[in-house]
């Protein structure tokens, strides 16, 4: 069953309607810091923790660390509570005043922040628990905040938060303008989509999801998260090149060969039977040098009726890849665009220049075509600039699939999927952050489309390619080159297989 993710709306209508039913709001802030008690308590016996810190804000996440630090006191370990000043809720007070009675010792974080203590050693602790924001925060820290973030990750010491770690959106995955940052996250009730896309990777570290409350018909999801386990149907022991699929990989600007080459190989280390590259013919010689099983054509003497009959030959195309974006690359795409569209037989894949001159010339796509722009192109598709996009990544795949239609791959950090329904993929690393990376999902899509049409989900598609980039990145993420990827992607299409 596929993980759900949820919008931080509808979390707290949930909580809402179940404390409608007369459940406790007391009684679910002391259930979810008893079940985050329990399980810290195993790593602590097992790591020898001794010394535990709190952070307690002014919410409802507060109310979970008194409660935690309570239990933890009664287990017998040293606990420290450096609050805030509480804020109004009643259930807050309660969970403070229960943290006092069991001789707590609580002291101010302002105090670590003052002149007093500037000159004083902070005492080391061997775990900090974030119970400072919760998933309510939509603004921008102020910079006492800041440094109270600050200070809490110069920290020495495992560090867990509670819910989200503090200054991290909970929908967006974007830190206000820092966060914590976690070594373990202990989430409440479901999945938040800012814990899985945008900055998140960078703040979150090993998630547990607490669900503590059965779910109701009116939690709607915001999203899912993409499955890792894919297996490929076998082949059939008398299946021949035709039997699947042939790729057409078009592109290649006269100055910018590579793109393609690094598409056409990842379509035949996906398991395509036939690929073929029409691009610039001086790129001829490279492409058959080092992959001879490519067939290419040369882009500049085709005329309509060749393409017609090419396409008809073939079971997808992945446009776009270094076509460059002059006078001549928007001619090519003019042609080519029009008879792309007509053959609804086609599966295609736009990519790079194809997704410029789609901005260019807009027009609605698709149920078959898929479009794999970076935050950048997508901002050249909405009108907006790169940072707009990463502000709020989902809002703005959303925004790209009502302007053109189609099915859309947002990618980057904690990548984003949208066909019928939005999936997150929770795979990849920073190291696939590199130059020809895109070519090779684009090649990839291409070629799986190609080999099983509707069979194969875009968001399957897209985690392959991640498992691929993870296990080129097991020696390290640092100068990753993606076309090392074409031997990883073999071992992913054949998985247990």
């Amino acid at each position: 069953m596929q993980a759900v993710v949820y919008h931080s709306r509808s979390i707290q209508a949930w909580e809402q309607r179940w404390f409608a039913q007369q459940n406790s709001s007391l009684g679910l802030m002391q259930q979810a810091a008893w079940t985050i008690t329990q399980q810290l308590m195993q790593q602590f016996q097992q790591n020898k923790t001794q010394k535990i810190a709190v952070w307690c804000g002014q919410g409802n996440n507060a109310g979970d660390g008194y409660y935690i630090a309570a239990f933890l006191k009664q287990y017998g370990f040293s606990i420290t509570v450096f609050a805030t000043k509480l804020g109004q809720s009643v259930d807050l007070k309660k969970a403070a005043e229960f943290a006092q009675s069991h001789q707590v010792d609580i002291q101010s974080v302002d105090y670590l922040l003052s002149e007093n203590a500037v000159h004083q050693e902070m005492p080391t602790f061997d775990c900090h628990i974030d119970a400072l924001f919760g998933i309510g925060l939509n603004r921008m820290l102020d910079p006492n905040w800041q440094e109270i973030i600050q200070l809490y990750n110069a920290q020495t010491g495992l560090k867990v938060s509670i819910d989200i770690p503090s200054g991290l959106q909970a929908n967006t995955g974007q830190a206000l303008p820092c966060a914590v940052q976690a070594d373990q996250t202990f989430t409440i009730l479901g999945y938040k989509a800012g814990l899985f896309t945008g900055q998140a990777k960078q703040y979150v570290g090993k998630l547990h999801l607490l669900s503590l409350i059965p779910v109701d018909q009116e939690l709607k999801p915001l999203a899912y998260l993409s499955p890792e386990k894919i297996v490929l149907p076998k082949r059939q022991a008398f299946g021949h090149k035709g039997n699947y699929g042939h790729v057409l990989v078009v592109g290649g600007h006269a100055d910018m060969g590579g793109a393609v080459i690094m598409a056409a190989e990842a379509a035949f280390h996906a398991g395509a039977g036939k690929v073929s590259v029409i691009c610039h013919a001086k790129h001829h010689q490279a492409i058959l040098a080092r992959s001879p099983n490519i067939m290419v054509r040369d882009i500049n003497v085709l005329n309509q009726q060749t393409i017609q009959q090419l396409l008809m030959q073939v079971d997808a195309v992945c446009f776009g890849m270094g076509l460059g974006r002059d006078g001549w690359a928007e001619q090519i795409y003019l042609q080519w665009i029009v008879l792309l569209k007509q053959n609804s037989h086609l599966e295609i894949v736009l990519d790079a220049d194809g997704l410029w001159f789609l901005a260019k010339h807009p027009q609605q796509l698709n149920h078959h075509h898929y479009a794999t722009p970076h935050s950048g192109e997508a901002a050249t598709l909405l009108g907006c600039t790169a940072a707009d996009i990463e502000q709020d990544r989902i809002a703005a795949i959303q925004q790209l699939q009502q302007n053109y239609a189609g099915r859309w791959v947002l990618k980057g950090a904690g990548s984003l999927i949208l066909e019928e329904q939005l999936f997150i993929c929770t795979q990849g690393n920073a190291g696939m952050g590199t130059g020809g990376m895109g070519d090779v999902l684009a090649g990839m899509i291409a070629s799986l489309k190609a080999q099983f049409h509707q069979q194969i989900a875009l968001h399957e598609i897209v985690s392959l390619h991640a498992q691929a980039g993870d296990l080129l990145a097991e020696k390290g993420m640092r100068g990753l080159q993606a076309h090392d990827m074409a031997k990883m992607i073999y071992k992913v299409v054949n998985q247990d297989v």
